[in-house]
C-alpha cells in the first residue's frame, strides 16, 4: 500500500478543520476531488476514517491514528526540505502559526515582519482563533506553535512567557469614567455594555466576571469583531472590555479613551505554546527564539525546557 503525501495533506486538513468542504478548501481542491480522494484513502486502508453527518465529520479511532502519524511524516519531510535547501538557495518553510484576536492584529505583525524579511525563504500563515481553541488544538496536535492568553487552560502545554497583554475598559470621550486613572469592573457594570459574541473566550470570561457581581447582567449589543466594538464605543453607544493593545491602536483617533482595569483576572499574559517547545521542527524553533529573544522574556513560564 502506498500513501499519497496529497491525500496525507488533505486528510489533515479535513480532520483539523471538521468538515470535508472546508479542508478541501485549505487544500485548494474541489469537493468532489477530496471526497473521492478521502474514500480511496479509506478503501486502500481497509477501514473507515470519518464519522459523516449534517454537522461535519470526526476523525474514527482509525483515522486519529493516520491524523497523528501524517503529521509526524509530514513535519520530517518539512525538516528534511529544511535541510537539504540549505545547500541550495537558503532555507525554506512554510509556517503556521495559531493566534488569539491581541497578539495576531496588533502584537505579532511588527515582529514577523522582522521574521519574514530575514527568512526570505520561509512562508507563513497567521491563524486567529480564540485563546480556549488554540490550547486545544496544540494538545490535540493539530499545530505546533501558537500565542495565547495565559487565561487559558494551558494544562500538558510547554510555554514561554511573551508580554503582558492586560484588558482595559474603553469609554467614548468626556465619558465620566474618562478621567479616571483606572477602574474596577464593579463600578462599570452600571454603563451599558458592547460585546462580542457570547462564543468569543474574552466575552465568555467578562460574562461569568461581571454574573459574579451582578446576576442580570448582559451587553446592550454584540458585534463580530473588537474593531467594530471600539467604533461603536467611540460613537457612544456605551461601553467594552477589550485587550489593552487594542484599547491604544483605536484609541489613536482621539474619540475614545482606555481605562486600566484593576481586577485581577484582567492581568493576562502573552505566552508562546507548544507541546514540546525543545522537540519543535527546525524552521519553527527558529520562529520560536525569535518571539522569545523579540519581547526580552527568554526564560520559559511552565517548563525547564528551553526553546532551541
Amino acid at each position: 500500500m502506498r500513501l499519497d503525501l496529497i491525500d496525507l495533506r488533505l486528510f489533515l486538513h479535513v480532520h483539523e478543520q471538521g468538515s470535508i468542504t472546508a479542508g478541501a478548501e485549505r487544500s485548494h481542491m474541489t469537493l468532489a476531488s477530496a471526497s473521492a480522494r478521502i474514500r480511496a484513502l479509506e478503501d486502500a486502508l481497509g477501514t473507515p476514517l470519518l464519522l459523516r453527518d449534517r454537522r461535519g465529520v470526526q476523525a474514527t479511532p482509525a483515522g486519529q491514528t493516520l491524523a497523528r502519524e501524517a503529521q509526524r511524516v509530514l513535519a520530517q519531510l518539512d525538516q528534511l526540505q529544511a535541510a537539504l535547501a540549505q545547500h541550495t538557495h537558503g532555507p525554506k518553510a512554510h509556517l503556521r502559526l495559531l493566534a488569539n484576536t491581541s497578539a495576531a492584529s496588533v502584537h505579532l505583525p511588527p515582529l514577523l515582519a522582522r521574521f519574514l524579511a530575514a527568512h526570505p525563504g520561509y512562508t507563513l500563515a497567521l491563524d486567529e482563533r480564540p485563546s480556549a481553541d488554540i490550547a486545544d488544538a496544540l494538545r490535540r496536535g493539530r499545530a505546533d506553535l501558537a500565542v495565547l492568553s495565559d487565561a487559558a487552560d494551558l494544562r500538558d502545554l510547554d510555554t514561554a512567557a511573551l508580554r503582558a497583554d492586560p484588558l482595559a475598559l474603553v469609554v467614548p470621550r468626556g465619558h465620566p469614567i474618562a478621567g479616571r486613572r483606572r477602574v474596577a469592573l464593579a463600578d462599570a457594570l452600571g454603563q451599558p455594555f458592547i460585546g462580542l459574541p457570547e462564543s468569543h473566550a474574552l466575552q465568555a470570561m467578562l460574562t461569568a466576571q461581571a454574573r459574579r457581581l451582578q446576576d442580570d447582567w448582559d451587553c446592550r449589543v454584540r458585534l463580530g469583531s473588537l474593531e467594530a466594538v471600539c467604533r461603536m464605543v467611540a460613537l457612544g453607544a456605551g461601553v467594552a472590555v477589550v485587550p489593552r493593545a487594542v484599547a491604544e491602536r483605536e484609541a489613536a483617533s482621539g474619540r475614545l479613551r482606555r481605562v486600566p482595569l484593576t481586577d485581577g483576572w484582567a492581568q493576562r499574559q502573552l505566552v508562546l505554546a507548544g507541546r514540546d517547545l525543545a522537540q519543535l521542527p527546525q524552521a519553527a524553533a527558529r520562529l520560536a527564539r525569535f518571539l522569545v529573544d523579540a519581547t526580552g522574556n527568554a526564560e520559559p513560564a511552565s517548563s525547564p525546557a528551553p526553546v532551541q
